[in-house]
């Protein structure tokens, strides 16, 4: 059998970056390079049905080898893409064998150095196996490790006939990390009851709660008149947007003052010329109700900052994003239920927590496929400092195939 190590330092060379600037689907051709290699490999473990369809997700079915016929149909799901934050080309898998607690220097870019105290749960990995870049990329262990994990549990269950399932299904999606993994799945071709994402960190975590997320843009129409005769006239847009940002809380309702189940107000791009200017921002609240008043409160700002402007005019736009998946997860409490028993035979303790962020698992609950999100084992994702256990990696791996059985002893 392959390894999950030898999968995932395999996956992590194939670049498959996403774009969000781009309005294909997937957002770049190179993810179908990765989706294309999974089908392969899935196929030569004996999935007969594996195969990417023209939207690059990449579908495949574990049949039942139990007597039972009311067993639920469970997919497990991760995203092909790395993130558009740091370069995912060109990438040096560097694995630190039984590591000892020192500092990892990275070699081709020495100021990149992961240590115990400034790394979350590094200091939890001495004598493990520890997987990381060369310095100048990101690892991709978001998610290739979820991938390699799903591919690795396949092998083993149909290597072991005696390890008794139901209809296993796998989903492997695109521009997860451009907020588009879900856009075109087709649920009613997967034929899922209920799934899981293996997307998550820290060994032994269950996450079952999501921000509710909504986007804000803000369009500013200001008055534009020569420079040179402007007094009384001129409105500068570039100004109006400034006095926006400038306008926001000081110390509160931003990702660097906010933790726990705090949400926020967060501009993430600016654009524009003197007599137009747009403003992008992202709020996030693991409540809707929450949400409404931070874009309250947004508005407020805005339409304040207007009074200075008199000829000048704003847009304000509010698109809903995704929801807390934990709304849809409470209804079926059997899902988590039995993740948590399945962590539980791996001899872990179970962390049942939420994220500060969203999953596929969030869309995907909503549009009808309850979906909590089972760690990976990355951490530190989105930079040069990623790294990933080969211990937390094996660990997944035995998770997902207790589920397997879990829910086929409960039918």
């Amino acid at each position: 059998m392959t390894s999950v190590l030898e999968r995932f330092l395999r996956y992590v060379q194939i670049d498959t970056q996403s774009d969000p600037n781009s309005e294909s689907f997937p957002s770049t051709a190179k993810q179908r390079n990765l989706s294309n290699q999974l089908v392969v490999e899935l196929q030569e473990l004996g999935v007969t049905d594996a195969h990417v369809d023209e939207h690059g997700y990449v579908y495949a079915t574990i049949p039942s080898n139990s007597d039972k016929t009311d067993i639920p149909v469970i997919c497990f799901c991760s995203h092909v893409d790395t993130s558009p934050d740091v370069s995912g080309a060109y990438v040096k898998p560097i694995v630190h064998h039984n590591w000892d607690g020192s500092d990892i220097v990275l070699p081709d870019d020495t100021s990149q150095v992961l240590r115990i105290g400034e790394l979350h749960d590094l200091d939890q990995q001495i004598g493990n196996d520890i997987v990381t870049a060369s310095g100048t990329t990101l690892l991709g262990a978001d998610n290739k490790a979820g991938v390699a994990e799903i591919v690795a549990a396949a092998e083993f269950l149909l290597a072991n006939p005696a390890v008794k399932h139901g209809d296993i299904k796998i989903l492997f999606t695109p521009d997860e990390e451009v907020g588009r993994g879900t856009e075109k799945v087709d649920l009613v071709k997967l034929g899922a009851d209920y799934g899981y994402t293996v997307d998550g960190e820290a060994i032994g975590t269950l996450e079952d709660e999501t921000f509710s997320a909504d986007g804000v843009k803000i369009t500013i129409h200001g008055v534009s008149t020569h420079p040179g005769y402007a007094i009384g006239k001129l409105e500068n847009a570039l100004k109006i947007a400034a006095d926006i940002l400038a306008a926001l809380p000081k110390g509160s309702l931003s990702p660097e003052s906010t933790e726990d189940k705090q949400g926020f107000i967060h501009p993430v791009q600016m654009e524009g010329i003197q007599e137009k200017a747009t403003l992008v921002f992202i709020i996030r609240d693991f409540s809707v109700s929450g949400l409404h008043k931070k874009e309250a409160l947004l508005k407020q700002i805005t339409d304040q900052v207007l009074t200075n402007y008199p000829g000048s005019s704003v847009e304000f736009k509010v698109q809903e994003q995704y929801r807390n998946m934990k709304e849809i997860l409470d209804q079926h409490p059997q899902v988590i239920e039995n993740a948590l028993s399945a962590i539980k035979m791996a001899g872990l303790d179970p962390i049942l927590q939420s994220i500060r962020g969203g999953t596929d698992g969030s869309r995907l609950s909503f549009m009808g496929l309850p979906c909590p999100n089972i760690f990976a084992g990355e951490h530190a994702f989105h930079s040069r400092l990623e790294w990933v256990s080969v211990q937390d990696m094996e660990k997944a791996v035995e998770v997902i195939v207790n589920l397997c059985q879990v829910w086929e002893q409960k039918a």
